[in-house]
């Protein structure tokens, strides 16, 4: 149950200037749909996208990355990519800010994708905030494989649980937490995965959101012996693995510690290999070092 993994950039990747379909508020989210062609087909669960923002005459030369939602072929031919964009920083607000029938420049599908099992397992599925948007086609794509999905929604608050009622529609069961308890169970995601787990007999967690979340949830699965796949979520200044700003520690399969791009070797990477704890600095035994 491998990821795409690889040294390269992801070898479907391309370059296209996609028309915004449509662009929709849904709760504290923007949902956005482009027109990206055959390249679509080439879209899975755990992909992103690079988008050049700004338009032509702005300072903000670096792209941003956002998780892919949902890729779809629709009957005509055209094949539709979807994104959640929280609103935040300025390139993320300027993409939000799209009316349909504009144009942007998009690299994709980038990085690594979710490893999907040959046979039937039981799956939990975490996410947190809008870092849940990759899990729902993911979700449905591990149905179809016959798999038991269960899934965790967090977020702070309630107006920031994504698309909660899709989520309940995906899965045999839906867990909400909110750090507020203004939408399901008070406390976070973490709080409640050791019952999920057991009750459910989990054999695989697949998760997205913040990287102290998902540090809370490898630390989960190791004490229950579960395989971890997560998505991380790391400032990414190309997209294409040249400038090297989205490296973490991780542990190979030979035992070395390499600073890895999250861009190209991930996102989506073995929870258990990643070093949390390094505080942003190089710890020792990387190799090289």
């Amino acid at each position: 149950m491998a990821s795409d993994g690889g040294t390269m950039i992801n070898s479907k990747a391309a370059s296209i200037k996609a028309e915004l379909i449509s662009n929709k508020k849904a709760g504290s989210y923007n949902h956005m749909v482009f027109s990206v062609g055959e390249l679509a087909a080439h879209c899975k669960p755990g992909n992103f996208v690079a988008i050049k923002v700004g338009g032509p005459t702005s300072a903000m030369v670096l792209r941003r990355a956002f998780a892919i939602y949902r890729a779809s072929m629709r009957s005509d031919g055209m094949g539709l990519l979807e994104l959640v964009v929280a609103p935040y920083g300025n390139g993320s607000k300027w993409l939000a800010s799209q009316e349909a029938g504009s144009v942007v420049d998009v690299i994709a599908p980038l990085g690594t994708s979710f490893g999907i099992p040959v046979e039937p397992v039981n799956a939990l599925l975490v996410g947190g905030g809008y870092g849940s948007a990759p899990l729902f086609a993911l979700a449905e794509t591990l149905k179809q494989r016959g798999c038991r999905v269960d899934m965790v929604l967090g977020a702070s608050t309630a107006a920031k649980i994504y698309a909660p009622l899709e989520g309940k529609r995906s899965v045999n069961s839906l867990t909400i937490t909110t750090d507020d308890g203004s939408a399901g169970t008070m406390g976070r995601v973490s709080d409640v995965l050791s019952q999920l787990i057991q009750e459910n007999e989990v054999d695989v967690i697949y998760s997205c959101g913040p990287m102290a979340m998902l540090q809370a949830i490898t630390e989960i699965s190791t004490a229950h012996d579960v395989v971890h796949q997560c998505s991380v979520e790391e400032s990414m200044a190309c997209g294409i693995g040249v400038c090297m700003t989205c490296v973490l520690p991780v542990q190979g399969d030979d035992g070395v510690i390499r600073m890895t791009r999250t861009c190209v070797e991930g996102p989506v990477m073995d929870g258990n290999r990643v070093l949390w704890s390094t505080s942003r600095e190089i710890p020792d035994g990387v190799w090289g070092k």
